[in-house]
C-alpha cells in the first residue's frame, strides 16, 4: 500500500489518457493520491481538480495559490477557494502555499502577504497546509512559526530540497517531510544524506507528477505509480523493505490529513 501525497493529474498533460494513468497507479499499489490544484484561481484550475477527485474514491484534493501566482490572489479569489473547501468533503488540505525566491515569478512581498493570508484562512478551515518552499528556508519557516504557533493540524514540506536544519525547524513546528522524485538523483547525495537523518515517522513520500521524474525514468511525464521509486530509495536510506516504508508513509499520510486510505 502506497500514497502520492502530492501529484497533479487534473493538468492538460494528462488529458488523453488520465484514466488509464490512475489505472497503472492502483496496478502498481498506489492506494491514494492527493491531487493538488494549482494555477491561476479565477481560471476554474481548482474546481477541475475538486471534480476529479469527486469522480475516484482513492483520490483527495487541496487548493491553494501558489507563490507563482500570488500576484494574482484576490479577495475573489480566496473566497472561492473557501468555497471549495467548505463544499466537497474531498478537499482535505490547504495548498501548495509558499514562498519562492528562486524563480520570483510574483514579487517577494506579495508572496509573503499572500502566504500570510491562506496560511490563516487554512487555519480558519482546520486545514493541514502543504508548502511550498524554494530558495527561501528562514522566510518561510519564521512565517510558519508566526502565523501557526499552537496549530496542531500542522502540515507538509512538499518537495522537500531544503537544508538539514530547515527540516528539522519544520518538524519541531509540527511539520512532515516530503520528498519526490529528485531523491533519486545522481546527483542529489546531500538530499538522501538529509533523507537518512530524519525519523521515518516524519516523512512522506510524493510524485509531484508531471514533473521530477524519478531514475530509472529520467525523461519521460511523471505519473503516480512511479512514488514507488522513491519509496525504494528511502527504504534503501533507512534499510527498510519497501512494503515496509509504503507502509509508514500511508499511515503518517492518513493521519495527517485524517483520512482512512483506500484499500487495494
Amino acid at each position: 500500500m502506497f500514497v502520492d501525497s502530492h501529484c497533479h493529474i487534473d493538468g492538460a498533460e494528462y488529458d488523453a489518457d488520465r484514466e488509464d494513468v490512475i489505472g497503472r497507479a492502483r496496478d502498481a499499489g498506489v492506494t491514494t493520491m492527493l491531487n493538488v490544484g494549482t494555477g491561476d484561481p479565477h481560471s476554474g484550475a481548482f474546481e477541475r481538480a475538486v471534480e476529479l477527485a469527486e469522480k475516484h474514491k482513492d483520490i483527495y484534493a487541496a487548493v491553494g495559490v501558489h507563490p507563482h501566482d500570488a500576484k494574482l490572489f484576490t479577495d475573489q479569489a480566496e473566497q472561492r477557494l473557501v468555497d471549495l473547501a467548505k463544499q466537497s468533503e474531498r478537499v482535505i488540505a490547504w495548498g501548495e502555499i509558499g514562498l519562492d525566491y528562486h524563480y520570483d515569478h510574483s514579487p517577494r512581498a506579495v508572496q509573503r502577504e499572500v502566504f500570510e493570508r491562506q496560511l490563516r484562512r487554512a487555519r480558519s478551515l482546520d486545514l493541514p497546509v502543504i508548502i511550498h518552499s524554494r530558495a527561501a528556508d528562514d522566510d518561510t519557516i519564521a512565517i510558519l512559526r508566526d502565523e501557526l504557533i499552537g496549530y496542531e493540524r500542522g502540515g507538509v514540506m512538499h518537495c522537500f530540497g531544503g537544508s538539514l536544519e530547515m527540516a528539522r525547524r519544520a518538524i519541531a513546528l509540527g511539520f512532515f517531510i516530503s520528498f519526490a522524485g529528485n531523491l533519486t538523483f545522481k546527483k542529489a547525495e546531500d538530499l538522501r544524506e538529509i533523507a537518512r537523518q530524519l525519523p521515518l515517522d516524519r516523512l512522506l513520500i510524493e510524485t509531484d507528477c508531471p514533473y521530477l521524474t524519478p531514475v530509472p525514468f529520467r525523461g519521460r511525464r511523471n505519473e503516480p505509480g512511479r512514488v514507488l521509486e522513491t519509496a525504494r530509495c528511502l527504504a534503501l536510506l533507512h534499510g527498510q523493505e519497501l512494503e515496509e516504508i509504503g507502509q509508514i508513509t500511508s499511515e503518517t499520510f492518513a493521519g495527517l490529513f485524517g483520512v482512512e486510505n483506500t484499500k487495494p
